[in-house]
């Protein structure tokens, strides 16, 4: 089916005018004429597949429909000046009334929706729209409302202290939105507000979420209980997995890092399921999750097909994600109570980097060491000599333990002595974790064995040379604690 034409544009130059270089940077875009990243993944980027088969707007009719709309931007006044690229304020809310009654006690929904903000996130896509960022603001970060109108009860407010999720139970969108600009100075192109019910919807639509832990989670409050390993997380367990608040002494930071790490991995769910070469699955996608979400009027079928043109080799790693730095923990405000206050210098400087449309991360060329699913520290370790080389087992215990895997210091003889490639014995509960340790060993074959237990074991070979320096892939690299979508996935 042919795509139908859209309306013209104004061009002030022919069309044959040779393009700029890729990284020059484009006007500022107009605050409601560009395009937005519904989790980035099952709607903008799956429009590139739809729009190169001229079936874009074909499968895209009718979607605007969808969106229940708000205006976030309305009567808005000094507000801050626009940069390059385009920025989204993502909030996911409660919306907890909205699911079946069986739905919130399976995943412990019980209680009255908080009239809140429950997540915050500044999505930047740049103009080349090459990469995107992800800034997460706490929900409990200290901050100063702009004078308003309190939406329930009328009463007219002044400036005052908040955390940051209350701005929405007060305003609504335009407050958190105006409260957001004024803390950041990152001026708002589009606003998308995702509840409960159009989480899970997107993660079931998208056949569910693959995510790896290394240690047991589990979260009495959200009912949470997953068992270290790999595991493919449908809606209700997702949003489990993205709420829990008490897995650790970490609170509402840990959960953050848990929300970025699914972000990517439903990235890469997204671009390598099929779902972007399947109209008519596509539509379906697209359908399930706008028909549950809010969005101002700026956001549409057309921004969404030019987005998805200008994205055609966007992928996990070009996804970077970091939390706002925080200062001080537990910082007491009267009548708000404990809150996350910034550090306001590195907080500066991540919003600068968005405003100028520069990447947060740094390639880290000079960092010799291989990424590797899990920490060699969390990695118990005895080494067997299997050659008559003496002390063999020794030099390989050593510089085994000097890369930071936990071994033994008692390496003993192996029953063979003739063993020419190096071995890596593992139980096959502990897959990860021996591929980590088989990657500082190069070359070494990998064995499983049955019931051998959390202790890996390695067999030094003849072939044995050295030890590779390894590292976790660790969220939280640099100053700024980015992390790229391809760091975090499931390896």
């Amino acid at each position: 089916m042919p795509t139908p034409p859209r309306s013209p544009r104004p061009r002030t130059a022919p069309q044959h005018r040779p393009r700029p270089p890729r990284r020059t940077p484009r006007p500022p875009a107009p605050a409601r004429g560009k395009p937005r990243w519904v989790m980035r993944t099952v709607t903008s980027l799956s429009v590139v597949v739809l729009a190169s088969a001229g079936i874009g707007h074909a499968v895209m009719s009718g979607l605007d429909d969808d969106i229940a709309r708000v205006d976030p931007f309305r009567d808005m006044k000094n507000r801050p000046e626009a940069g390059h690229g385009m920025n989204i304020l993502l909030v996911g809310t409660d919306g907890r009334e909205k699911i079946g009654k069986p739905e919130r006690e399976r995943y412990r929904l019980g209680g009255a929706p908080c009239n809140c903000t429950d997540t915050i996130m500044i999505v930047h896509i740049s103009a080349d729209r090459d990469h995107a960022s992800v800034v997460s603001l706490p929900r409990d970060s200290y901050a100063m409302t702009p004078p308003h109108t309190d939406r329930v009860s009328g009463e007219r407010h002044k400036g005052h202290p908040v955390k940051l999720n209350a701005a929405y139970a007060e305003g609504g969108p335009r407050l958190t939105v105006r409260t957001v600009e004024r803390m950041t100075r990152v001026k708002i192109d589009h606003y998308l507000e995702v509840d409960f019910t159009s989480f899970m919807k997107t993660v079931d639509v998208v056949g569910g979420v693959e995510i790896c832990t290394d240690k047991a989670l589990k979260d009495d409050h959200t009912g949470l209980d997953l068992r270290p390993g790999r595991h493919t997380l449908k809606g209700g367990q997702a949003l489990q997995y993205v709420r829990a608040r008490h897995v650790d002494g970490a609170s509402d930071l840990s959960r953050m890092k848990r929300q970025q790490h699914f972000m990517a991995a439903l990235v890469e769910r997204a671009t390598s399921s099929g779902i972007l070469l399947n109209p008519m699955r596509f539509r379906d996608v697209t359908r399930a999750v706008l028909g549950s979400v809010r969005a101002d009027e700026g956001f549409g079928t057309g921004e969404l097909l030019d987005l998805g043109r200008a994205m055609r080799n966007f992928s996990p790693a070009s996804s970077e994600f970091t939390t706002v730095p925080i200062g001080r923990m537990g910082y007491a405000v009267k009548g708000v109570g404990s809150t996350l206050k910034w550090d306001a210098e590195k907080a500066a400087r991540i919003f600068d980097a968005l405003r100028r449309d520069e990447p947060l991360s740094v390639r880290r060329t000079a960092d010799a060491a291989v990424r590797v699913p899990v920490d060699p520290r969390q990695i118990r370790v005895r080494v067997e000599n299997g050659t008559r080389t003496a002390g063999l087992g020794r030099r390989v215990d050593a510089a085994l333990a000097a890369t930071g895997f936990r071994t033994t210091r008692a390496p003993v003889n192996a029953a063979e002595r003739d063993v020419r490639r190096t071995v890596v014995a593992y139980d096959p509960r502990w897959d990860r974790s021996a591929k980590s340790l088989a990657a500082a060993l190069p070359g070494s074959e990998l064995r499983a064995v049955k019931g051998q237990g959390a202790m890996l074991k390695v067999i030094a070979g003849a072939d044995f040379e050295k030890v590779r320096k390894v590292r976790a892939q660790d969220p939280g690299q640099g100053e700024f604690g980015v992390v790229r979508g391809d760091e975090v996935g499931c390896s």
